[in-house]
């Protein structure tokens, strides 16, 4: 892993610094931003790690259940921004704690910008009067408790950045008003309780920015070759969406592509 905490361009040092191109310059005055994702290793965790490292100023504590076999995400280690791979388990709290004693020793007193919750399972369709019990309660640690519990022990570097953004990934099936019909009922519970959760923590604390958003129906492990939109698109939409959100976001329901979707 890249072990520098703030990004450093070498010059030789016999260059005078008005000699510097403006580009330069302005890279060597701008703010480092810190990432955290969780699911990291695959599908949309994996792309938003490797759209974030294209920017040197950005530093990505990409998270995973096994860093040994995320061969994916280790190779972005060669990007020009800075990856950090931490061991997290989101349905395991002590997993989460080592995890976040981790991350504040990386950050040595600097905040965490931007906490993505993205990691998620889904058991496959069922329906309100025919689901396996333990089908639902696996999905409701991953998809509802994993993430509280995450943002809940993360929470004093946070409060330490000048960003504080949440990011709760959720889905657009868990949209009562959209009206999906029957399908993924154990899916749509947990993410439902995902979206309460969000809410929660906008209004305990009014200084920071959580958010729920909906990635689309993508093109991933999950989603299936079959879904609409490209791991890129959504990713792209997905962080152009949360560089642009404000105090005035916290506790609502985002598409990708920025809209405001009925809960």
């Amino acid at each position: 892993m890249k072990h520098s905490e703030r990004i450093r361009i070498p010059y030789p040092p016999q260059m005078p610094i008005h000699s510097l191109s403006l580009s330069v310059l302005q890279l060597l005055d701008m703010p480092n931003t810190t990432w955290l994702i969780t699911g990291a290793s695959r599908g949309l965790g994996l792309e938003t790690a490797r759209q974030l490292l294209q920017t040197p100023t950005n530093t990505v504590f990409g998270t995973c259940r096994s860093p040994s076999t995320a061969t994916e995400l280790a190779a972005l280690v060669s990007s020009p921004g800075t990856l950090y791979i931490v061991k997290l388990d989101v349905t395991d709290e002590a997993s989460i704690k080592a995890a976040a004693d981790e991350v504040f020793k990386l950050l040595n007193g600097a905040g965490l910008d931007y906490v993505l919750n993205n990691a998620g399972i889904n058991r496959g369709d069922d329906l309100a009067f025919n689901f396996e019990p333990s089908a639902l309660s696996d999905m409701m640690a991953t998809n509802a408790l994993g993430p509280a519990l995450v943002s809940g022990y993360l929470l004093p570097a946070i409060e330490r950045s000048d960003r504080r953004v949440i990011m709760n990934m959720t889905s657009r099936l868990a949209s009562i008003g959209s009206d999906y019909g029957t399908i993924d009922t154990c899916y749509c519970m947990s993410k439902i309780a995902l979206n309460m959760l969000t809410y929660k923590q906008a209004r305990e604390h009014p200084d920071l920015i959580p958010i729920v958003l909906e990635p689309d129906w993508v093109k991933t492990d999950m989603g299936g070759p079959g879904a609409e939109t490209e791991p890129a698109e959504s990713v792209a939409g997905t962080l152009k969406v949360l560089r642009g959100l404000t105090k005035e976001s916290a506790g609502k329901f985002f598409s990708y592509k920025g809209n405001k979707v009925p809960w």
